[in-house]
C-alpha cells in the first residue's frame, strides 16, 4: 500500500507539535524564512503565542506594515505565510501586534542573517549553498579523545583583533591572517567572543539579538563557513561564546516579542537582571528549551563548530544571582530548578547529535559536578573555567615579591581541588578590562620584572594541570587594557621586550604540544606529584606532571622572587641523567641567562622530597625551569658514570664534583664536551 506523500502543511504542523513541547532540536529547519520547494516561493514561520495578529513586512512590499497578514497554523502560535515575490537578499520583518494592542516591529528570531548596526532588519539569506572541505578534519575528531590531547586556546574578539584605520571591521576573509598567526603561535583553538548579531559593540556580543545570525559586521554567514573551514584546513579548532542565560531588552528583538512576557520570566523577579539590563530566559518554557538547544546544534551543524562556551551560567543555577529581590524554589532553596533539568537536557541533546563537543562552563561559584556525564549527577559540561585558580593566581601575582611568602597558599591551594572539575585555566578578556589593567600592567616591578614575571606567570599556568587559554594580545604583552573599539597595540611588536615575549610564549606553547606529561592526564592525580609545595620562605614550588607512559614527565622548578638559588636541591623519581629543557629567563626571551643549557644533571641516591633520588640545580630569577630525564627509562638503570670533572653550573659558582663508583664499570660520554653535573 502506497503511503502518501506528506505535505509541507502536514510536515509543519507535526514539527509545531515538537516545537511545542521542548523537544524540537533542530527547530531552525522550519522556523524563520526557507524555500517551500513544493510551492517554490518562500515560507515564513514565527512564533508569537499571545499575538493578536502579526504581518510580514520587507522590501518586497515596500515595507506596508498590513499588506501581508500571516495565518495562526491550528491556532498554535506560530505564524506561516508564503510569498513568491519574495527573493534572497530582502530586508524583512514581523509587524506583531500583541495581546496589548500594541504593534512592534520585530526581527526574526530565527534569522540566517541580518543588517549591519544600527539597522536591524533581518535578511532572506540561503545556508545551504556553502559546500564544506573539512572532512579530514571531521574524521580526526570523531577519532580524538578531547581530554587526552593538547587544547591550548587563542581567545580572540574579532572586531578589535585588529581594526581599519577608518574604523571599519576586518572581513571574514581579512581574518585569514588571524589563522595564520593562531598557527604560527601554536595554539590549537580560537576561541571568539559572541559571533552572534548584537546591536551594541559595547556588549563584544553578549547581548545578543540575532542567536541563529552571525554578526554582519565582518560579512555574511557563508564568508564564516569559510573561515572556519580555513580554520579546519590549518588544523585549529572554532570554539564560539554564546550567552543562554539572558537577551537584551532592545525593541526589534525577543523582549515582550508578542506583547507579553514570551521568551522570558512571567515573573520579575526571575526575568530582570538589574546588573546588566536585560532579561533572563524562561528556561522552563518548551518552546523556549526548542529554541535555545536547537541553536546549539544549528552552529554545530550548519557551522562546523567544534565547541561552546555557555557564559554566564552562575545566573542560571541561581535564583539570587545579581538580581536584588528574589523567591526561593519550592524547597526553599536559591537554586533555579527549570535551570538545572534545562543545563543537563541541552548538554545531553548536544552529545547525542555531535561527535566529541567541547561544552565549556564559564560558572564562578562552587557548584559541585559542573563536568561530567548527566547520569552522575553532573550538569553535563566537558569543561569549566577554573575561576578560583584564576582569582588567587592574579592576586599572588600582582604582590610585591616581599610579601609573597605570606601568601603562598594562593599559588599553591588550586591543586587542592585541580582534579574535582574537568577545568580551562582562563586568562580571559574579563581580567584586562574595566580597570584592571592589562596582564602586563598587573605584574609589580620595574620593567624588566614585569617581563619576567609575566614570563613566570605563562609558565605556571602551563604546567599547571588543566587545559589553557589566553585573551588575544596578551601573547606579546598587550600594555593597554583591551580596548574593544580599537585594535591590538600591534606596535609594540616593533620593541625587543615584546618580540621576546611573543617569541617565549610561542616556544611555550609548542613544548606544551610536544610533551604529553603536560596535557595527557589533566584531571586526575595520577598526572601530577607536587614535590616541593612548601618551601614558602623562598616562594618556590617545584611540582611534576606525568603522561601515561612511565617515562613521560616533567619536572618544573618556579620562583617568585627575583633572586637566583645555586645548589637548589629537588627530589627526582629515578635515577640517572636529567637536563634543562626549557628555561623562562633565556635571553633569547629577554631574560639575565641563568639558565643551565647542555649540562647533564646526574641524580645522587639520597632521599630527598621523598623521592629517591636527587639532583642540583640552578633556578633562575623570577623564572622557572622544566628539566626532564634525558634518557628513556629502559636506558637509564644501563648508564654508568665514573668522571671527575670540574664544571660551571652558571654565574660565579663553580662546583667540584667528584664522581666515583668502584662497583660500576665506567662508560665514558660519547660527547666529551658535554657538561656533566652530579652532586
Amino acid at each position: 500500500m502506497n503511503q502518501k506523500k506528506m505535505t509541507y502543511y502536514d510536515s509543519l504542523v507535526k514539527s509545531i507539535e515538537q516545537f511545542k513541547s521542548g523537544e524540537s532540536y533542530d527547530s531552525y529547519k522550519f522556523m524563520g524564512c526557507h524555500i517551500n520547494k513544493e510551492k517554490n516561493m518562500f515560507s515564513f514561520n514565527v512564533w508569537a503565542p499571545n499575538a493578536k495578529e502579526v504581518y510580514l513586512v520587507g522590501d518586497f512590499n515596500n515595507w506596508n506594515n498590513n499588506s501581508h497578514p500571516m495565518t495562526n497554523i491550528g491556532n498554535s502560535g506560530v505564524w506561516n505565510i508564503s510569498l513568491s515575490e519574495v527573493k534572497e537578499g530582502d530586508s524583512y520583518k514581523y509587524n506583531v501586534v500583541g495581546c496589548d494592542n500594541v504593534s512592534r516591529l520585530k526581527s526574526d528570531p530565527y534569522a540566517f542573517f541580518s543588517e549591519l548596526r544600527p539597522n536591524t532588519a533581518s535578511i532572506v539569506y540561503n545556508l545551504e549553498s556553502y559546500k564544506w572541505k573539512d572532512k579530514n578534519w571531521q574524521l580526526k575528531k570523531q577519532k580524538s579523545n578531547p581530554n587526552q590531547m593538547p587544547l591550548n586556546i587563542y581567545e580572540a574578539h574579532l572586531g578589535s583583533w585588529k581594526r581599519k584605520w577608518d574604523g571599519g571591521f576586518f572581513s571574514y576573509e581579512e581574518l585569514y591572517e588571524m589563522i595564520d598567526y593562531v598557527k604560527e603561535m601554536g595554539y590549537t583553538h580560537i576561541e571568539i567572543l559572541p559571533i552572534t548579531e548584537h546591536p551594541l559593540d559595547e556588549s563584544w556580543g553578549y547581548q545578543t539579538v540575532g542567536y541563529y545570525s552571525s554578526t554582519s559586521r565582518h560579512g555574511k554567514p557563508n564568508e564564516f563557513k569559510a573561515f572556519v573551514d580555513k580554520c579546519h584546513e590549518n588544523n585549529i579548532g572554532v570554539i564560539v561564546d554564546f550567552a543562554y542565560s539572558h537577551f537584551c531588552k532592545d525593541n526589534h528583538g525577543l523582549y515582550k516579542f508578542d506583547g507579553s512576557p514570551q521568551f522570558e520570566y512571567k515573573d520579575p523577579l526571575k526575568s530582570e537582571n538589574i546588573g546588566w539590563g536585560t532579561s533572563h530566559f524562561d528556561l522552563g518554557k518548551p518552546e523556549v528549551n526548542s529554541f535555545l538547544i536547537s541553536n546549539a546544534i544549528y552552529w554545530f551543524n550548519e557551522f562546523h563548530i567544534d565547541g561552546i562556551r555557555v557564559d554566564a551560567v552562575s545566573s542560571m543555577l541561581y535564583l539570587d544571582y545579581d538580581i536584588g529581590e528574589w523567591k526561593p524554589n519550592k524547597y526553599g532553596g536559591r537554586e533555579n530548578l527549570e535551570a538545572i533539568e534545562f543545563i543537563k537536557k541541552f548538554n545531553e541533546v548536544i552529545y547525542e547529535n555531535v561527535k566529541n563537543p567541547l561544552i565549556i562552563a564559564e560558572e564562578s561559584t562552587a557548584w559541585p559536578m559542573v563536568t561530567g556525564p548527566t547520569y552522575t549527577g553532573a550538569l553535563g559540561f566537558t569543561y569549566k573555567w577554573n575561576m578560583g585558580w584564576m582569582n588567587d593566581t592574579l592576586k599572588y601575582m600582582e604582590m610585591d615579591p616581599i610579601y609573597k611568602k605570606y601568601h603562598h597558599e594562593l599559588i599553591t591551594f588550586s591543586f587542592m581541588y585541580a582534579f574535582s572539575e574537568n577545568y580551562i585555566l582562563p586568562l580571559s578578556h574579563d581580567e584586562v578590562v574595566h580597570g584592571k589593567k592589562s596582564l602586563l600592567d598587573k605584574m609589580p616591578g620595574d620593567p624588566w620584572q614585569k617581563f619576567a614575571n609575566l614570563r613566570t606567570l605563562y609558565a605556571y599556568y602551563m604546567v599547571h594541570p588543566g587545559k589553557k587559554l589566553l585573551f588575544m594580545g596578551s601573547e606579546f604583552g598587550q600594555g593597554l587594557e583591551w580596548r574593544y573599539a580599537y585594535g591590538l597595540e600591534w606596535e609594540l611588536l616593533e620593541r625587543e621586550p615584546h618580540m621576546a615575549i611573543k617569541n617565549y610564549v610561542k616556544d611555550l606553547n609548542c613544548l606544551y604540544k610536544n610533551e604529553k606529561a603536560l596535557y595527557e592526564i589533566d584531571n586526575s592525580y595520577e598526572g601530577f606529584d607536587f614535590i616541593d609545595p612548601h618551601n614558602n620562605e623562598q616562594s618556590v614550588i617545584v611540582l611534576m606532571r606525568k603522561g601515561k607512559k612511565t617515562e613521560d614527565f616533567i619536572i618544573a622548578v618556579i620562583n617568585f622572587t627575583p633572586l637566583v638559588h645555586y645548589d637548589y636541591k629537588i627530589g627526582v623519581p629515578y635515577p640517572g641523567v636529567y637536563e634543562e629543557v626549557f628555561n623562562t629567563d633565556d635571553k633569547n626571551y629577554g631574560g639575565s641567562d641563568q639558565t643551565m643549557k647542555n649540562a647533564e644533571l646526574v641524580a645522587q641516591k639520597e632521599k630527598w622530597h621523598n623521592k629517591e633520588y636527587h639532583i642540583k640545580i640552578k633556578v633562575p630569577p623570577l623564572g622557572a625551569t622544566f628539566i626532564k630525564g634525558k634518557y628513556n627509562l629502559e636506558k637509564i638503570n644501563k648508564i654508568e658514570i665514573k668522571k671527575t670533572e670540574k664544571i660551571l653550573i652558571g654565574g660565579n659558582n663553580e662546583i667540584v664534583s667528584s664522581i666515583n663508583n668502584k662497583k660500576n664499570k665506567t662508560k665514558k660520554s660519547k660527547d666529551t664536551n658535554k657538561k656533566i653535573i652530579k652532586i
